[in-house]
């Protein structure tokens, strides 16, 4: 069964996410910007939800982090939760 293992920042608003994903493309520290912005318990590890199967998150989440590349930025994604950044840390079929 596939695994990952991601980072996220969530945020409420798309215009915030955007403006940490510039930051982020730009050269500043994911995990730092998590901490500071993330409304998600896991900004305290940088925003890291450690490893995870498919369905374990929401769908919108899943999608993303079992298609997208591995170490790179995603998002804005709009879930019921918010608008997320996020990083695929790795990732095994």
């Amino acid at each position: 069964m596939a695994q990952a293992s991601a980072r996220h920042i969530l945020v409420a608003d798309e215009a915030t996410c955007n403006d940490l994903k510039s930051k982020i493309v730009a050269g500043e520290d994911f995990a730092a910007l998590a901490q500071q912005h993330s409304s998600c318990p896991s900004s305290r590890n940088g925003g890291d939800l450690g490893n995870f199967g498919p369905g374990q998150m929401v769908p919108e989440f899943d999608q993303v982090v079992f298609s997208a590349p591995v170490n790179e930025v995603q998002g804005p994604v709009k879930t019921q939760f918010g608008y997320h950044l996020l990083e695929v840390t790795s990732r095994t079929d």
